[in-house]
């Protein structure tokens, strides 16, 4: 059995101390291109593989990277995580996801996981911390990454946001200049325990584009329920066979549009014919069913949000830095302008 090669080996090769050797490995800069040259090659001769618990403790570092997230098998997730994996697999850091689906959980994993002995950097996506919570992650042993979340209180933390008020006023704006004027808003309950907005500002972006049309709002157009797409068709049906149904349903999320597509055929109505449709997200269902919707960028955000945490491992900023990712509308098969003879307000 062949005997291991130890960093010990490589430096009585290469005629340098222990501590020399673990330098070059380590890609430090304390010591000449030569010394490093000669102690790389020498470690190619003996084909010397480092240990990586050896290197993780060289480094003073866990090498890895713990992503805490929420509803991990909704499709934002998945390509926000995707987004993160296509950086951190050309890195030599590990991938750690832990997926909350609870207050229970997302309490304990953001206060037991900041920390230098469990990882070398936190990214935080589509989870708000609580109020009280945010100083101490500023604050904590390692850097802690915030995507997708939106509150005044996390500007002492590092994040990547979109707009999603903008994003809502993008998709209802374009059901005006179509030609509606009886549009709906399907999304999720407002209030909830974990605080998430999303809903919230896309529904507000949705009633400022009404307003510069000089639309009045019209509250039974509006329907709020559980993330689902079965909810949303629910929803939608209650919608559609009103008195006064909208000609156009802006849904909060790809999700709960192919549920609207469901009740619209359920109800027998064309599809834009008789109703558009747009969402929100450009999940990769939207393009596989034709969807109008409001990219928000979402593998770009956890690309971005892993870069800027890999950034603040090797050196915190001073000054948290802040990315906006603007929406943009995806004009597909499902919008298109009222039919003639159906009423338009």
């Amino acid at each position: 059995m062949a005997k291991t090669v130890t960093i010990r080996d490589v430096a009585r090769r290469a005629g340098v101390s222990i501590a020399t050797a673990s330098r070059a490995l380590n890609g430090s800069e304390q010591m000449t291109d030569a010394t490093r040259k000669r102690v790389l090659q020498v470690m190619a001769e003996l084909q010397f593989t480092p240990s990586i618990s050896a290197r993780r403790l060289s480094l003073g570092r866990t090498m890895t990277i713990t992503v805490v997230t929420s509803f991990l098998t909704r499709p934002q997730a998945v390509e926000r995580i995707r987004g993160v994996d296509a950086v951190l697999s050309d890195s030599e850091f590990d991938l750690v996801i832990y997926n909350v689906e609870t207050i229970e959980k997302r309490d304990q994993y953001l206060r037991s996981l900041p920390l230098a002995q469990r990882t070398d950097g936190v990214l935080l996506i589509s989870l708000p911390p609580r109020p009280e919570d945010v100083a101490r992650l500023a604050s904590a042993a390692v850097p802690v990454v915030v995507v997708d979340v939106h509150s005044p209180s996390l500007d002492v933390l590092p994040r990547v946001v979109g707009d999603d008020v903008a994003g809502g006023q993008l998709a209802v704006r374009h059901l005006v200049e179509l030609g509606h004027r009886e549009i709906g808003y399907i999304g999720d309950e407002f209030d909830n325990p974990f605080g998430f907005t999303s809903s919230r500002d896309r529904f507000a972006g949705y009633e400022q584009a009404l307003a510069i049309a000089g639309l009045p709002p019209r509250p039974d157009l509006v329907a709020l329920g559980a993330h689902s797409r079965y909810e949303a068709r629910e929803l939608a049906v209650r919608l559609l066979s009103g008195p006064k149904p909208p000609t156009a349903i802006f849904a909060a999320s790809d999700t709960q549009a192919l549920g609207v597509i469901s009740a619209a055929h359920e109800v027998g109505l064309d599809v834009p014919g008789d109703l558009s449709i747009v969402g929100y997200d450009d999940i990769e269902a939207a393009d596989y069913v034709g969807l109008t919707t409001v990219r928000q960028c979402l593998f770009e955000s956890g690309r971005l949000g892993a870069e800027l945490l890999l950034k603040e491992i090797d050196q915190r900023s001073e000054v948290p830095p802040h990315t906006d990712l603007p929406p943009d509308l995806v004009i597909r098969a499902t919008s298109a302008p009222p039919r003639e003879g159906l009423p338009t307000g």
